[in-house]
């Protein structure tokens, strides 16, 4: 039985003015793990569960990290989690309480991956990419088939890009539903643009840093099949400042009263920002990555360091 839930597709706004278009949202952050990723990485424990593996090792100090302690704890896997020593003392108290082993490792998430790509090896336990299986893909992928299920083909599909595992997921997911010829806004932030700077130098970019808010998008090298992707389907890259992603969560939290990680407020900023190449489109839907990095202290400290008032 799958981990993940069917989650709603709410209308955000109805229209019929071409330079303002309707507007979708699927909300992945009313999952149980409060975000997209347990899609994924759920999809992944399950079959490894079923091939006999014993221990899942997870190199995530955040929503991956946070999926992958829910799949152990539901399947009954031993679980073990890598975080960078940056991880906020509240995420991963949330990551043991759901029953998995937290350990600090390195002052990077490359750094720590490398450790539990290591410790993986030696218990001879499933290694948990945050974005780089195509077992996470497929999960990820069934995003749209649930969109497909009660909407009509839409004219673009907006999602927030880090390493690269929703985007690919969600074309994967278009491709089985007949939906190839549906573009994907990928939407980053100025200091986390790995997938924007590849697609311009048209090979695979490695940041220098990452830098900003949206640390969730944090991948300094997008995966090699997000970059691949790029070459075979419509993928627009778009890049918003911290400011506008903050925003957009702030009048997220206005309407809708949920909290939103700044990597979502990214792809949520896209509804009030002109884009040329969307001057036509009449009819998105934007994928709700969710996140369990924010709530109200932090979304106030993030108001306040961009003087937003509302």
């Amino acid at each position: 039985m799958a981990l993940h839930h069917n989650t709603p597709l709410v209308n955000h706004r109805n229209s019929n003015n071409i330079s303002s278009p309707s507007v979708w949202l699927k909300m992945e952050n009313l999952q149980p793990t409060g975000s997209f990723k347990i899609r994924g990485i759920g999809r992944l424990c399950e079959d490894a569960k079923v091939q006999g593996i014993t221990q899942f090792v997870s190199s995530s100090g955040g929503n991956a990290g946070y999926a992958a302690a829910y799949a152990g704890r539901k399947l009954e896997v031993k679980t073990k989690v890598f975080v960078p020593n940056s991880t906020p003392e509240d995420i991963m108290e949330r990551i043991r309480k759901l029953g998995a082993v937290v350990e600090v490792a390195g002052s990077v998430w490359d750094e720590t991956d490398k450790v539990a790509l290591e410790y993986a090896k030696e218990v001879d336990g499933l290694y948990i990419s945050p974005f780089d299986h195509p077992l996470i893909w497929e999960g990820n992928g069934t995003i749209i088939g649930e969109i497909a299920n009660v909407l009509d083909k839409p004219d673009a599909i907006v999602l927030s890009v880090g390493g690269g595992g929703l985007m690919c997921g969600v074309l994967q997911g278009l491709n089985n539903n007949n939906w190839e010829d549906v573009p994907v806004i990928a939407v980053e932030t100025e200091g986390t643009a790995s997938l924007s700077s590849s697609i311009k130098e048209k090979k695979l970019v490695t940041l220098n840093e990452i830098s900003g808010v949206a640390m969730s998008l944090g991948a300094k090298t997008v995966s090699q099949k997000a970059f691949d992707w790029t070459q075979d389907h419509q993928i627009i890259p778009v890049v918003v400042s911290d400011k506008e992603a903050i925003q957009a969560c702030v009048d997220f939290k206005d309407k809708y009263d949920y909290f939103v990680e700044p990597a979502c407020g990214a792809s949520l900023s896209i509804i009030d920002k002109q884009i040329p190449q969307l001057e036509k489109i009449k009819n998105i839907v934007i994928i709700v990555c969710g996140g369990i990095g924010a709530d109200e202290e932090k979304l106030n400290s993030w108001k306040k360091m961009f003087e937003i008032n509302a």
